[in-house]
């Protein structure tokens, strides 16, 4: 579905409306009657449209380049989309990446096109770009590269990830970040000020009520002002002159659930639920996963510690459970919510039931703490790659031995420098598949002690022969 706006500001409460568009009689919602009519009613992204903003050098030329704003929803990034545009008199088109197709986007092309004879700029607002599939952006490509269209995305996703790297190339990313508990507070304080409908109806919002209605708005603008709407409406159906804390809950109803989400709350149920699988407590696991479900936690966050918890808590005791999380992140993505929380649930039980070894982490984090003593001793150099004659003269990669050519696939060359000869990071545990891990490294440095000592070494057995 393709919007539309030429030369158009967005109606803001305090500035003359846009040509037959009265927002307080229309009865828009808040949040749509509080979209800034220009930059210097923008709340927050300081960092991009501050005086020493990223984006600022962009403002002062009248120039724009296409670019990927990322970040959580109801942070800005549609509104200062649409704000760029009419700040260089450009031609303003919305997609919605969820509802349009290849057909859409050449549409729009050809539109820009047309535009583009006429001398006549357009910028095309792609939002949620990163459910473009590869087709959709590739058809994007040429007219960025061109400038028919100055394209800006909005994605809620890494776009090194969700983003074709041809089409990333051409774009900058630009990061938005949730607003903060002042910019929020002056945002609520802006309505009272610039909303006729807000200030005629003489309805106070008092301090408790504030500080909760900030907090449960976790940095989202957009739900801080519904939020706010429908707390208004309440106390307006009860004739109350003033909204409480107890109104407020009563109108946050299950939103209370993730009163703090960015503070203790947020970090205890998540310590919870790792602790949980890591203790292998399926039951406990569930429950607190259901608490941040319900608390409307981001279901990807969820599912990006699950693949943490997989290689930190399970490890090589089940290495399925690995390619599970894998799968389950991406279940998760393509479908959502609210059918993504069977897959989370699947995920969750299963690394907890789970044989579990930290043995992998462990190692790891040894042989960090061992390079960041200062401890780098010479690669050994018959392990040294020799791409040339001078470093072969040098003795680079003299003395190797190709394993595949011996007879049980290793040999005595030792591949840590001499100063950590016989250091063990990796220390398999006797649990699940790795117990056969460790039988395996056992059997190998049985082998590599009778070639040290001169005498041929006992062929293994079973799949240790292989």
């Amino acid at each position: 579905m393709l919007e539309t706006t030429q030369n158009e500001n967005l109606f803001a409460p305090g500035t003359p409306a846009a040509p037959g568009r009265d927002a307080h009689a229309a009865g828009l919602p808040l949040a749509e009657r509080m979209r800034p009519a220009e930059l210097s009613s923008f709340f927050g992204q300081r960092h991009l449209v501050g005086k020493q903003g990223a984006l600022r050098p962009l403002l002062d030329s009248g120039k724009l380049h296409s670019m990927i704003f990322w970040g959580d929803p109801g942070i800005g990034k549609t509104t200062l989309a649409r704000l760029l545009a009419g700040h260089v008199d450009a031609d303003f088109l919305q997609l919605s990446a969820v509802t349009s197709g290849v057909k859409d986007v050449r549409q729009v092309i050809d539109r820009a096109t047309t535009m583009r004879r006429q001398e006549r700029r357009t910028v095309l607002f792609i939002d949620e770009i990163h459910r473009f599939n590869k087709a959709q952006q590739d058809a994007l490509l040429h007219a960025v590269e061109e400038g028919v269209v100055t394209l800006i995305g909005a994605t809620t996703e890494n776009p090194s990830f969700e983003v074709i790297a041809p089409l990333l190339s051409r774009c900058r990313v630009y990061r938005f970040n949730p607003l903060n508990k002042d910019e929020l507070s002056s945002l609520i304080g802006h309505v009272y000020q610039a909303d006729p409908e807000t200030s005629e109806a003489g309805i106070l919002l008092d301090k408790k009520a504030r500080t909760a209605l900030i907090a449960l708005a976790s940095g989202d603008a957009r739900e801080c002002l519904n939020l706010l709407e429908r707390s208004l409406e309440r106390a307006r159906h009860l004739k109350k002159k003033r909204v409480d804390l107890k109104l407020l809950e009563t109108v946050a109803a299950q939103a209370l659930s993730r009163y703090d989400k960015s503070g203790d709350r947020h970090y205890d149920t998540i310590s919870a639920f790792i602790k949980s699988v890591r203790n292998s407590d399926p039951d406990a696991a569930v429950y607190y996963l259901a608490r941040m479900i319900e608390a409307g936690e981001d279901p990807l966050f969820i599912a990006r510690r699950l693949i943490i918890l997989a290689s930190e808590d399970v490890g090589n005791a089940n290495p399925n459970a690995l390619l599970l999380a894998q799968a389950g992140f991406d279940a998760v993505h393509k479908i959502g919510m609210p059918e993504g929380r069977i897959v989370l649930s699947q995920v969750t039980t299963y690394l907890a039931a789970s044989e579990k070894s930290n043995a992998a982490y462990v190692a790891i984090n040894e042989a960090q703490e061992e390079v960041r003593k200062g401890n780098l001793p010479p690669i050994p150099l018959q392990i040294r790659n020799a791409p040339t004659k001078l470093m072969k003269a040098q003795g680079y990669g003299e003395g190797y031995v190709y394993a595949h050519n011996e007879a049980n696939a290793t040999s005595a060359m030792p591949c840590l420098p001499e100063e950590l000869a016989g250091r063990k990071f990796y220390r398999p545990k006797n649990f699940g598949a790795e117990a056969k891990i460790k039988h395996r490294l056992e059997e190998l440095d049985r082998i590599r002690e009778q070639i040290r000592a001169g005498s041929k070494p006992d062929a293994s057995n079973g799949e240790e022969s292989r």
